[in-house]
Protein backbone atom coordinates (compact mmCIF):
# COMPACT_ATOMS: atom_id res chain seq x y z
CA UNK A 1 0.00 0.00 0.00
CA UNK A 2 1.12 3.54 -0.71
CA UNK A 3 1.75 5.82 2.24
CA UNK A 4 -1.08 8.40 2.65
CA UNK A 5 -0.29 11.98 1.67
CA UNK A 6 -0.09 14.41 4.58
CA UNK A 7 -2.12 17.57 4.16
CA UNK A 8 0.69 19.72 5.56
CA UNK A 9 2.93 18.54 2.74
CA UNK A 10 0.26 19.54 0.22
CA UNK A 11 0.04 23.02 1.78
CA UNK A 12 3.79 23.48 1.40
CA UNK A 13 3.68 22.09 -2.13
CA UNK A 14 1.07 24.67 -3.17
CA UNK A 15 3.08 27.57 -1.78
CA UNK A 16 6.21 26.40 -3.61
CA UNK A 17 4.16 25.99 -6.79
CA UNK A 18 2.86 29.56 -6.46
CA UNK A 19 6.22 31.15 -5.69
CA UNK A 20 8.46 28.89 -7.86
CA UNK A 21 11.10 29.34 -5.19
CA UNK A 22 11.91 27.43 -2.00
CA UNK A 23 13.27 30.53 -0.26
CA UNK A 24 10.20 32.64 -1.01
CA UNK A 25 7.92 29.76 0.02
CA UNK A 26 9.81 29.36 3.30
CA UNK A 27 9.40 33.05 4.06
CA UNK A 28 5.68 32.95 3.35
CA UNK A 29 4.92 29.97 5.60
CA UNK A 30 7.41 30.85 8.33
CA UNK A 31 9.79 27.91 7.97
CA UNK A 32 13.42 27.51 7.00
CA UNK A 33 14.34 26.78 3.40
CA UNK A 34 15.79 23.42 4.39
CA UNK A 35 12.52 22.48 6.14
CA UNK A 36 10.54 23.32 3.02
CA UNK A 37 12.96 21.33 0.86
CA UNK A 38 12.64 18.35 3.23
CA UNK A 39 8.84 18.49 3.07
CA UNK A 40 8.86 18.52 -0.73
CA UNK A 41 11.25 15.55 -0.78
CA UNK A 42 8.93 13.64 1.56
CA UNK A 43 5.96 14.41 -0.69
CA UNK A 44 7.88 13.30 -3.78
CA UNK A 45 8.88 10.07 -2.04
CA UNK A 46 5.28 9.43 -1.00
CA UNK A 47 3.98 9.98 -4.53
CA UNK A 48 6.94 8.37 -6.24
CA UNK A 49 7.43 11.19 -8.74
CA UNK A 50 9.54 14.32 -8.98
CA UNK A 51 7.22 17.32 -8.61
CA UNK A 52 9.68 20.12 -9.37
CA UNK A 53 12.60 20.69 -11.69
CA UNK A 54 15.34 22.51 -9.79
CA UNK A 55 17.16 25.35 -11.52
CA UNK A 56 19.50 28.22 -10.70
CA UNK A 57 16.64 30.73 -10.56
CA UNK A 58 14.10 28.60 -8.76
CA UNK A 59 11.91 25.61 -9.48
CA UNK A 60 9.31 24.69 -12.10
CA UNK A 61 6.52 22.14 -11.85
CA UNK A 62 7.03 18.84 -13.64
CA UNK A 63 4.14 17.13 -15.43
CA UNK A 64 3.20 15.13 -12.28
CA UNK A 65 3.48 18.36 -10.29
CA UNK A 66 1.08 20.14 -12.64
CA UNK A 67 -1.35 17.21 -12.32
CA UNK A 68 -1.18 17.36 -8.53
CA UNK A 69 -1.97 21.10 -8.18
CA UNK A 70 -5.79 20.97 -8.65
CA UNK A 71 -6.12 17.93 -6.36
CA UNK A 72 -3.98 19.58 -3.68
CA UNK A 73 -6.12 22.71 -3.85
CA UNK A 74 -9.32 20.71 -3.51
CA UNK A 75 -7.98 18.85 -0.48
CA UNK A 76 -6.76 22.00 1.28
CA UNK A 77 -9.93 23.95 0.45
CA UNK A 78 -12.07 21.16 1.90
CA UNK A 79 -9.95 20.99 5.05
CA UNK A 80 -10.10 24.75 5.50
CA UNK A 81 -13.84 24.79 4.91
CA UNK A 82 -14.42 21.94 7.36
CA UNK A 83 -12.32 23.62 10.06
CA UNK A 84 -14.01 26.97 9.56
CA UNK A 85 -17.48 25.43 9.62
CA UNK A 86 -16.83 23.52 12.83
CA UNK A 87 -15.19 26.47 14.60
CA UNK A 88 -17.55 29.20 13.47
CA UNK A 89 -20.51 30.33 15.51
CA UNK A 90 -23.93 30.20 13.85
CA UNK A 91 -24.68 33.45 12.07
CA UNK A 92 -27.96 34.84 10.85
CA UNK A 93 -29.49 37.99 9.46
CA UNK A 94 -29.34 39.66 6.04
CA UNK A 95 -26.20 40.59 4.10
CA UNK A 96 -26.47 42.65 0.91
CA UNK A 97 -23.51 42.68 -1.46
CA UNK A 98 -22.90 44.34 -4.81
CA UNK A 99 -20.46 42.80 -7.29
CA UNK A 100 -19.26 43.65 -10.80
CA UNK A 101 -20.73 41.59 -13.60
CA UNK A 102 -17.17 40.61 -14.61
CA UNK A 103 -16.79 38.45 -11.51
CA UNK A 104 -20.31 37.04 -11.31
CA UNK A 105 -19.27 33.83 -13.07
CA UNK A 106 -15.63 33.55 -12.01
CA UNK A 107 -14.23 34.66 -8.66
CA UNK A 108 -17.29 35.21 -6.51
CA UNK A 109 -19.73 32.31 -7.03
CA UNK A 110 -17.52 29.83 -5.14
CA UNK A 111 -17.08 32.24 -2.23
CA UNK A 112 -20.79 33.00 -2.00
CA UNK A 113 -21.71 29.32 -2.26
CA UNK A 114 -19.21 28.37 0.47
CA UNK A 115 -20.57 31.13 2.70
CA UNK A 116 -24.13 29.87 2.16
CA UNK A 117 -23.10 26.33 3.15
CA UNK A 118 -21.23 27.53 6.23
CA UNK A 119 -23.93 29.97 7.35
CA UNK A 120 -27.29 28.74 6.00
CA UNK A 121 -29.27 31.07 8.26
CA UNK A 122 -27.74 34.19 6.70
CA UNK A 123 -29.87 35.69 3.93
CA UNK A 124 -27.46 36.86 1.22
CA UNK A 125 -28.76 39.21 -1.48
CA UNK A 126 -26.47 39.88 -4.45
CA UNK A 127 -26.66 42.92 -6.72
CA UNK A 128 -24.76 42.38 -9.96
CA UNK A 129 -24.24 45.83 -11.42
CA UNK A 130 -21.82 48.53 -12.58
CA UNK A 131 -19.40 50.08 -10.09
CA UNK A 132 -21.16 53.47 -10.13
CA UNK A 133 -24.54 51.94 -9.36
CA UNK A 134 -23.22 49.71 -6.59
CA UNK A 135 -21.42 52.67 -5.01
CA UNK A 136 -24.63 54.70 -5.13
CA UNK A 137 -26.54 51.83 -3.53
CA UNK A 138 -23.89 51.61 -0.81
CA UNK A 139 -24.31 55.33 -0.07
CA UNK A 140 -28.10 54.88 0.13
CA UNK A 141 -27.65 52.04 2.65
CA UNK A 142 -29.05 49.53 0.17
CA UNK A 143 -25.86 47.44 0.31
CA UNK A 144 -23.62 46.31 3.16
CA UNK A 145 -20.63 45.40 0.96
CA UNK A 146 -19.61 46.33 -2.56
CA UNK A 147 -16.80 44.98 -4.72
CA UNK A 148 -15.98 47.81 -7.12
CA UNK A 149 -13.35 48.98 -9.60
CA UNK A 150 -11.33 52.05 -8.67
CA UNK A 151 -9.03 53.99 -11.04
CA UNK A 152 -8.43 56.97 -8.75
CA UNK A 153 -5.29 57.85 -6.82
CA UNK A 154 -7.25 58.28 -3.58
CA UNK A 155 -8.87 54.92 -3.02
CA UNK A 156 -11.55 54.52 -0.37
CA UNK A 157 -11.90 51.00 0.96
CA UNK A 158 -9.72 47.89 0.96
CA UNK A 159 -7.76 47.04 -2.18
CA UNK A 160 -8.14 43.26 -2.58
CA UNK A 161 -6.33 42.90 -5.91
CA UNK A 162 -5.09 44.65 -9.04
CA UNK A 163 -6.80 43.30 -12.15
CA UNK A 164 -5.78 45.31 -15.23
CA UNK A 165 -8.13 45.82 -18.14
CA UNK A 166 -6.55 44.76 -21.45
CA UNK A 167 -7.49 44.40 -25.09
CA UNK A 168 -8.45 40.82 -25.95
CA UNK A 169 -8.78 38.95 -29.24
CA UNK A 170 -10.05 35.53 -30.32
CA UNK A 171 -7.41 32.93 -31.15
CA UNK A 172 -9.52 31.84 -34.12
CA UNK A 173 -10.43 35.25 -35.57
CA UNK A 174 -7.47 37.60 -36.09
CA UNK A 175 -9.57 40.75 -36.05
CA UNK A 176 -6.81 42.73 -34.36
CA UNK A 177 -4.98 42.82 -37.72
CA UNK A 178 -7.83 44.71 -39.44
CA UNK A 179 -7.85 48.42 -40.17
CA UNK A 180 -10.03 49.97 -38.95
CA UNK A 181 -10.09 47.78 -35.86
CA UNK A 182 -13.60 46.43 -35.07
CA UNK A 183 -14.22 46.81 -31.34
CA UNK A 184 -16.96 45.88 -28.90
CA UNK A 185 -17.69 48.40 -26.18
CA UNK A 186 -20.17 49.27 -23.44
CA UNK A 187 -23.23 51.37 -24.22
CA UNK A 188 -23.16 54.96 -22.91
CA UNK A 189 -20.05 54.31 -20.81
CA UNK A 190 -17.79 57.14 -19.68
CA UNK A 191 -15.17 54.50 -18.77
CA UNK A 192 -15.13 53.20 -22.36
CA UNK A 193 -14.65 56.75 -23.66
CA UNK A 194 -12.03 57.79 -21.09
CA UNK A 195 -10.01 54.58 -21.02
CA UNK A 196 -10.74 52.03 -23.78
CA UNK A 197 -11.22 54.36 -26.73
CA UNK A 198 -8.60 56.82 -25.54
CA UNK A 199 -5.99 54.04 -25.30
CA UNK A 200 -6.43 53.45 -29.04
CA UNK A 201 -6.51 57.14 -29.91
CA UNK A 202 -3.27 57.73 -28.02
CA UNK A 203 -1.43 55.28 -30.28
CA UNK A 204 -3.17 56.51 -33.42
CA UNK A 205 -5.03 53.25 -34.07
CA UNK A 206 -8.03 53.49 -36.37
CA UNK A 207 -11.12 51.75 -35.02
CA UNK A 208 -14.82 51.38 -35.58
CA UNK A 209 -17.44 50.38 -33.02
CA UNK A 210 -18.78 47.08 -34.33
CA UNK A 211 -20.70 45.88 -31.26
CA UNK A 212 -22.37 47.67 -28.34
CA UNK A 213 -23.39 45.82 -25.18
CA UNK A 214 -24.71 46.56 -21.71
CA UNK A 215 -22.77 43.77 -19.97
CA UNK A 216 -19.37 42.11 -19.93
CA UNK A 217 -21.04 38.89 -21.07
CA UNK A 218 -22.22 40.68 -24.19
CA UNK A 219 -18.66 41.82 -24.93
CA UNK A 220 -17.40 38.26 -24.49
CA UNK A 221 -20.06 36.93 -26.87
CA UNK A 222 -18.95 39.40 -29.55
CA UNK A 223 -15.31 38.45 -28.95
CA UNK A 224 -15.85 34.68 -29.16
CA UNK A 225 -18.10 34.99 -32.21
CA UNK A 226 -15.39 36.89 -34.08
CA UNK A 227 -17.37 40.12 -34.37
CA UNK A 228 -14.86 42.35 -32.59
CA UNK A 229 -11.96 42.64 -30.19
CA UNK A 230 -12.83 44.06 -26.79
CA UNK A 231 -11.59 45.09 -23.37
CA UNK A 232 -11.80 42.70 -20.42
CA UNK A 233 -10.30 42.32 -16.98
CA UNK A 234 -7.23 40.13 -17.35
CA UNK A 235 -8.63 37.56 -14.92
CA UNK A 236 -11.82 37.12 -16.96
CA UNK A 237 -10.34 36.37 -20.41
CA UNK A 238 -12.38 33.40 -21.71
CA UNK A 239 -10.91 30.19 -23.17
CA UNK A 240 -9.95 30.47 -26.80
CA UNK A 241 -8.94 34.11 -26.42
CA UNK A 242 -5.77 35.95 -25.47
CA UNK A 243 -4.53 39.31 -24.30
CA UNK A 244 -3.23 41.71 -26.93
CA UNK A 245 0.10 42.98 -25.64
CA UNK A 246 2.62 45.66 -26.60
CA UNK A 247 4.13 43.15 -29.04
CA UNK A 248 0.81 43.22 -30.90
CA UNK A 249 0.80 47.01 -30.81
CA UNK A 250 -1.79 47.33 -28.04
CA UNK A 251 -1.28 49.21 -24.76
CA UNK A 252 -2.88 48.19 -21.45
CA UNK A 253 -6.17 50.02 -20.92
CA UNK A 254 -5.94 50.59 -17.18
CA UNK A 255 -4.55 49.06 -14.00
CA UNK A 256 -7.78 49.17 -12.06
CA UNK A 257 -7.85 48.28 -8.41
CA UNK A 258 -10.53 45.91 -7.19
CA UNK A 259 -11.76 47.42 -3.94
CA UNK A 260 -14.00 46.12 -1.17
CA UNK A 261 -16.15 48.92 0.22
CA UNK A 262 -18.26 48.59 3.37
CA UNK A 263 -21.33 50.45 4.51
CA UNK A 264 -20.83 52.90 7.35
CA UNK A 265 -24.43 52.40 8.45
CA UNK A 266 -24.40 48.76 9.50
CA UNK A 267 -21.86 46.17 10.62
CA UNK A 268 -22.60 42.64 11.80
CA UNK A 269 -20.59 39.47 12.29
CA UNK A 270 -22.21 38.01 9.16
CA UNK A 271 -21.08 41.03 7.12
CA UNK A 272 -17.54 40.78 8.50
CA UNK A 273 -17.42 37.04 7.76
CA UNK A 274 -18.58 37.47 4.17
CA UNK A 275 -16.04 40.27 3.69
CA UNK A 276 -13.29 37.89 4.80
CA UNK A 277 -14.43 35.20 2.37
CA UNK A 278 -14.54 37.72 -0.49
CA UNK A 279 -10.98 38.79 0.39
CA UNK A 280 -9.81 35.16 0.29
CA UNK A 281 -11.59 34.54 -3.02
CA UNK A 282 -9.51 37.22 -4.73
CA UNK A 283 -6.12 35.99 -3.48
CA UNK A 284 -5.36 33.86 -6.60
CA UNK A 285 -6.24 36.85 -8.80
CA UNK A 286 -3.96 39.10 -6.76
CA UNK A 287 -1.10 36.60 -7.14
CA UNK A 288 -1.54 36.29 -10.93
CA UNK A 289 1.41 37.49 -13.04
CA UNK A 290 1.17 41.07 -14.24
CA UNK A 291 2.77 40.50 -17.65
Amino acid sequence: MHEPIESELLRTFLVVAETSNFSAAAQRIGRTQSAVSTQIKRLEQTIGEALFERGARGVQLTRPGIQLVPYARRVIDLLNEAAATIRSKPLDGPVRIGIPEEYSQTVLPAALAAFAVRHPAVEVTVSCDYTSRNLAALERDELDLAVVFDWSDETKGEVICIDPTVWVTSLVHRLHDLDPLPIATYRNSTWSRDFALRSLEQIGRNYRIAFIADTGSGLKNALIAGLAVTTLSRSSIPPGCRELTAEDGFPPVDSSKVVLRRSTCRSTEAIRELAEMIREAFQPTSAAPMA
